[in-house]
């Protein structure tokens, strides 16, 4: 139903910033939940960030807390995560998800309330 992907991966030096953006294929996206997981080479995929519909509510992993910042604009379907201060530990592919459900606000964190995934994009941090 809805179709996401995510762009403005790429090679960027420590204490460099990036800008990722989720775009959606369809305006149900605005009522949506979002939130951005990561997975590392050799690693489980991991919680990062995630905004309610409205964008009233947000959630940060304690690792990317301070550093990175979620938004979205519903008018254009598409939801941001600014990274700053990046880190090599950072380096991963990040996923885009959406949530329709009425638990998210219980378990914004867990992957399981997400029923919308983007490809990924690839990040690298160097040192």
């Amino acid at each position: 139903q809805v179709q996401l992907v995510e762009s403005g991966g790429g090679l960027v030096q420590a204490g460099g910033s990036l800008r990722l953006s989720c775009l959606a294929s369809a305006p149900t996206f605005s009522s949506y939940a979002v939130g951005w997981f990561r997975q590392a080479p050799g690693k489980e995929r991991e919680f990062v960030t995630a905004i309610s519909w409205s964008g009233g509510s947000t959630y940060y992993a304690d690792s990317v807390k301070g550093r990175f910042t979620i938004s979205r604009d519903n008018a254009k379907n598409t939801t941001y995560l600014q990274m700053n201060t990046l880190k090599p530990e950072d380096t991963a592919v990040y996923y885009c998800a959406a949530s329709p459900s009425s638990r998210w606000y219980r378990m914004p964190r867990s992957p399981l309330v997400y029923n919308y995934w983007g490809q990924g994009t690839r990040v690298t941090v160097s040192s």
